[in-house]
């Protein structure tokens, strides 16, 4: 199935713009996942287990430490169809306090020759209420993660932005295995402000009077400084409640790269770049808080092959979420990245993800 993507559906996608290749996978999956002779079908192209993959993080049990990461599956459709997949877990989302259109089209953009992707979207989702409907009594074959952020709106300041936070939250947390409060989104209007460590600390002395069913993660920028960093992780080692973080979200940072930050602002001037772009700085940051936090970290950018994957669990990483990987190289990818996993492991004398953190961590 690897090479039927790489070789023909690949290049036919690529061809057409990227959103309305995005919307037509998302409407594939979701009738794929209804039925279980085509999730059986699924199955059988791309599950690939293990035992040494076997993991139990923040008291839920993984069949396998990759997941999808937030921003693929928006409005929480695809559930039925991911662990068929491979996938050890999903993050859904990010879901917001109101419906939200999102940022004007175009704004998804391909960069091929950095493994990448401009994102743009603006937090484009359905909003807490109906997805919370559709998800009301699911039950889930593997860890479900909802992902809330605040609705993309610049009438909202910071104290509405808290509530609007907040009506997200108190929908979505007890529906799913852990929720993530997504405070880094690099596309809103007001450029992040809830990723600031002052506007954090309201954020979360709000949130701390909620109530607290599942781990909860904050999910940050790779951008930070150490400086910085250290603020976001004073603030979160102050609230026992957070369970720990993603890292990382998009970069905005666009030097460095083969392609100039000229041609890249020449596709779009606003966007995060996801993929391979964000695999340095992702590392760095997950090395940098694991050394100052004895929060759990879910490790997120720039993972194509299992080395990838091992490097960032020896950095301090318990979990691990891919998107772009995925689509550059198509859904067998998943299967791929555990296969070296574990020789790489069986290579290394290690029988098992968790003897690979205890070794690390």
């Amino acid at each position: 199935m690897t090479k039927l993507y790489q070789k023909i559906l690949k290049p036919i996608f690529f061809k057409q713009e990227p959103e309305k290749v995005h919307n037509n996978i998302i409407k594939l999956g979701k009738i794929l996942g209804t039925y279980s002779f085509t999730r059986a079908i699924i199955h059988a192209q791309f599950h690939f287990d293990h035992p040494a993959l076997h993991t139990t993080v923040a008291g839920i049990t993984f069949k396998n430490p990759l997941g999808l990461a937030a921003g693929f599956d928006k409005n929480a459709q695809l559930y039925e169809i991911l662990p068929e997949i491979g996938f050890g877990f999903a993050e859904l989302g990010s879901i917001t306090g109101e419906p939200c259109a999102g940022n004007p089209q175009p704004r998804l953009f391909r960069i091929p020759s950095e493994k990448s992707i401009i994102v743009n979207y603006g937090l484009m989702n359905d909003g807490c209420v109906a997805i919370s409907q559709c998800l009301q009594n699911k039950k889930f074959r593997i860890p479900i993660g909802l992902s809330v952020a605040k609705t993309n709106d610049p009438k909202l300041d910071t104290l509405a932005g808290i509530k609007d936070y907040i009506k997200a939250y108190r929908y979505m947390h007890s529906l799913g295995s852990y929720t993530t409060i997504n405070v880094s989104c690099p596309n809103t209007v007001d450029g992040q402000t809830f990723g600031h460590p002052t506007n954090l600390k309201l954020l979360l002395n709000a949130l701390a009077q909620e109530r607290h069913e599942r781990p909860i993660f904050i999910k940050i920028k790779p951008d930070f400084d150490e400086k910085q960093l250290l603020e976001i992780i004073h603030l979160t080692n102050a609230h026992d409640w957070i369970t720990g973080f993603i890292i990382s979200n998009l970069t905005t940072h666009r030097d460095g790269l083969n392609t100039s930050k000229q041609e890249l602002d020449a596709l779009s001037p606003q966007g995060g770049l996801s993929g391979l772009p964000t695999q340095k700085r992702s590392l760095e940051a997950i090395r940098f808080v694991h050394q100052h936090s004895k929060k759990i970290i879910i490790g997120c950018g720039g993972i194509f092959t299992g080395q990838d994957a091992i490097d960032k669990i020896k950095a301090g990483a318990s979990l691990l979420q891919l998107v772009t990987s995925m689509i550059y190289e198509g859904p067998g990818v998943v299967a791929k990245i555990k296969r070296e996993m574990v020789d790489i492991m069986h290579q290394e004398n290690i029988m098992d993800i968790d003897m690979l953190k205890q070794e690390y961590h």
